[in-house]
């Protein structure tokens, strides 16, 4: 899951990135009117997590513009603007959901799970390989039951890989998949994150490996 955080405090951009990268889902953050349409327009994102009081612009003309331009894509709205009448306009304009800070990280997750759960695009099959299984929903990782303890950006490699076994996954696409909005990862930080999910998984029972395939990618395979 990738989603988008439109918030220009930078404390909560690092308390709902901690959030939200615990949970195994990448999160870009923008904290204007501006970069939001650009990263929506520049990245497929599954949920828009939107604050309203925004310094170059109002965040409900921006909810209007992308419910007229992407209809199925969910927001949930997280605001100081608590009443009544706010909620009723935030909703009226579009909104899948409206949450109100200060918020516990908990109740964001569980809201940004139910709205995931009833957008059909965004519902992922279980991914399986050999004796590993990825659950997108929960961004749970396991070997024959067990859960394989990996940070957050090691399983989307995985789960990137899983969705492609048996086919060569490019090295610019992982790297552009793994990045997060302003902040790309290098080659030698995917190199890294790969031979520590080679360590990870080695004295596993997994009945797959992670070919390199030299100047290319990587490549998910039955091991031999």
């Amino acid at each position: 899951m990738r989603l988008l955080l439109v918030e220009d405090s930078p404390r909560l951009v690092e308390l709902v990135g901690e959030t939200m990268r615990d949970a195994g889902w990448r999160l870009d953050s923008v904290s204007t009117v501006a970069d939001a349409e650009t990263a929506i327009a520049g990245q497929e994102h599954d949920l828009v997590l939107l604050d309203l009081g925004l310094p170059d612009g109002d965040g409900l003309s921006l909810l209007r513009r992308l419910r007229h331009d992407y209809p199925g894509l969910p927001v949930l709205i997280i605001t100081a603007k608590g009443s009544v009448d706010e909620r009723i306009a935030g909703l009226d304009a579009g909104a899948d959901d409206y949450l109100v800070k200060p918020f516990h990280h908990r109740e964001l997750l569980s809201r940004c799970r139910a709205m995931l759960r009833r957008n059909p695009q965004a519902v992922q099959p279980v991914l399986e390989a050999g004796a590993l299984r990825y659950d997108p929903a929960t961004a749970d990782l396991t070997c024959d039951g067990i859960v394989v303890p990996l940070p957050p950006r090691e399983r989307s490699l995985m789960e990137i890989l899983m969705r492609e076994v048996g086919r060569v996954v490019p090295k610019r696409k992982l790297e552009t998949a793994l990045s997060e909005y302003g902040q790309e990862m290098t080659p030698n930080a995917l190199e890294l994150a790969v031979s520590r999910v080679r360590k990870r998984l080695q004295p596993l029972d997994t009945g797959v490996q992670i070919e390199t395939v030299r100047g290319i990618g990587y490549l998910l395979r039955r091991a031999s």
